[in-house]
C-alpha cells in the first residue's frame, strides 16, 4: 500500500491551491475545480484503506478487495454531498458515508451469500440428525477465525517490512531503536501519533523518506536531538497509525504494551 502512498509529487502547493485541509480543496472541488478532485483522492487513498480496515476490522488490500473501491466511491461521494456550512469536519463526513455504503454492501452480501449465519449452527432438524454437536460447529468456526486472523496478522507484518525498507529500516531493529524507559517510549508514541495525524507532515515523510525533525520539534517542544535519536522508532509509529495495520495499531494501544516487538 505505501509504495503508492500519495501516488504523486506533494512537494508544491495543494492540488487546487486553495489551501491544504480537506474542507477548503473539497469547497474548491464543489465550486468547479474538478481537476483537483482526482489529486485530493489520490492523496486521501492511505485515510480511505485506513478507514475502511477499521470499519471491516481485518487488514483490506486495495488491490484485490472489494471493500476498498466501495470505500473509495463513497469518499468521491461525500466530495459532492459534504455541506460546507454543517460545522462538521469533511473527513468525519467521509468516514460516515464509507461506513453507510460498506453496511449496505455487507447487507447485500450477506442476503445473496451461501455461508451459513452462525446462529444456524445450533442442532435443530436436520443438524439434529446429523449428529453434529453445536459446541463442534462453534469451536470449528473459531478456530477457522482464529487462523484467518492470523493469517492477516502475518500480512500486516510482512508489509510493514516492506514498507519500513522504503526508509532503510528493518523491522528487527526496532527492537534496538525502542527507547528502554516506559516514559521515554510512550514520549515517542506521541511524537509519531502527531505525525500520522498531520496529512502535511505525512505527505513530506512519504515522499522524502526524511522526518520532519523542524516541525516536531516546533509542535512537542521536544529537543532536535531526542527526535533525531528517536527516528526510527517515531516513524515506524506513524505508519502503523496511518497505514492500513489494524492488528498493529491494536497492539500498540494495548495498555500493557508500550514497546515494539517482533516476536509476532
Amino acid at each position: 500500500m505505501f509504495k503508492r502512498f500519495l501516488g504523486k509529487d506533494s512537494s508544491g502547493s495543494s492540488p487546487d491551491g486553495s489551501g491544504r485541509d480537506p474542507e477548503s480543496i473539497v469547497a474548491a472541488i464543489q465550486d468547479g475545480r474538478e481537476d483537483a478532485r482526482n489529486a485530493f483522492i489520490t492523496d486521501y487513498q492511505p485515510y480511505v484503506a485506513k478507514i475502511t480496515s477499521q470499519i471491516c476490522k481485518r487488514y483490506i488490500d486495495p488491490a484485490r478487495d472489494d471493500e476498498y473501491s466501495i470505500a473509495l466511491s463513497a469518499f468521491n461521494e461525500a466530495i459532492d454531498g459534504y455541506a460546507r456550512d454543517a460545522g462538521r469536519s469533511f473527513l468525519g463526513f467521509a468516514e460516515t458515508v464509507i461506513r453507510r455504503r460498506l453496511i449496505d454492501y455487507f447487507r447485500k452480501e450477506e442476503r445473496h451469500s451461501a455461508s451459513v449465519p452462525f446462529s444456524s449452527l445450533e442442532r435443530t432438524g436436520e443438524a439434529e440428525e446429523s449428529g453434529l454437536h453445536p459446541l463442534e460447529n462453534k469451536l470449528a468456526v473459531e478456530a477457522h477465525e482464529s487462523g484467518r486472523m492470523a493469517e492477516e496478522r502475518q500480512s500486516e507484518i510482512l508489509d510493514f517490512n516492506r514498507v519500513l525498507q522504503e526508509f532503510e529500516i528493518r523491522f528487527a531493529d526496532l527492537v534496538q531503536a525502542s527507547p528502554k524507559h516506559a516514559d521515554s517510549r510512550l514520549l515517542l508514541m506521541k511524537v509519531g501519533r502527531t505525525l500520522a495525524g498531520d496529512p502535511d507532515l505525512m505527505r513530506y515523510l512519504i515522499s522524502k523518506k526524511l522526518l520532519p525533525v523542524a516541525e516536531l520539534t516546533s509542535r512537542t517542544g521536544l529537543s532536535r536531538k531526542t527526535i533525531e535519536r528517536g527516528r526510527k522508532y517515531i516513524i515506524a509509529i506513524a505508519l502503523i497509525h496511518n497505514g492500513p495495520y489494524p492488528f498493529l495499531r491494536e497492539y500498540l494501544q494495548d495498555g500493557n504494551s508500550t514497546e515494539m516487538s517482533v516476536s509476532s
